[in-house]
């Protein structure tokens, strides 16, 4: 599909679809609460808990112990904080971190790297995953409830097309 061809239909624009930040700290509830403040103090939404799937007893995580917060972002918010995230890793994301459907994930690895956060000494380092979900109009069809319908090979995006449009729009540096 050729570029020209993505500016006139506006069906072949791709976007960025949700933004979801997550803070997995293990067991300690000091800490989740702190992730949770950072989460709430980037975001401004109140994050949602996740809890353990199993008992690890090596880490000393028993099974139904919250151990993550995670929030996830749509629309103008989601570009937003995607951009503040980009600048905490210099822009550059690794190839590797692109799937064939054209989403991608990076981690920071300190939360104080993103701008507009300070350090919070009750706190401490956190880092946190940033996965990002791309995708065209009409991608809801197949995602509803009511009369759900499949989508075409050709209107998914690709891994190309997912590193085209982070050049693009964000002027990320792929490594």
């Amino acid at each position: 599909m050729s570029i020209e061809n993505q500016l006139t239909n506006p069906m072949r624009t791709i976007k960025v679809h949700s933004v979801v930040l997550n803070i997995s700290v293990g067991s300690s509830e000091e800490k989740l609460e702190g992730a949770a403040k950072i989460l709430e103090k980037l975001t401004g939404q109140k994050p949602s808990y996740r809890r353990a799937k199993k008992t690890i007893k090596e880490f000393k995580i028993k099974k139904g112990e919250p151990i993550a917060c995670i929030v996830t972002l749509r629309g103008k918010k989601a570009e937003e904080i995607l951009d503040k995230a980009l600048e905490a890793v210099n822009r550059r994301i690794k190839a590797e971190s692109f799937t064939d459907r054209g989403n991608f994930s990076f981690g920071i690895k300190e939360y104080i790297d993103i701008p507009g956060m300070i350090y919070d000494p009750s706190i401490g380092i956190l880092g946190m995953d940033v996965c990002v979900n791309l995708a065209r109009a009409g991608w809801r069809v197949k995602q509803r409830r009511v009369k759900a319908s499949k989508i075409g090979k050709n209107h998914l995006v690709t891994k190309e097309e997912a590193i085209e449009f982070m050049k693009e729009k964000f002027k990320v540096e792929i490594i």
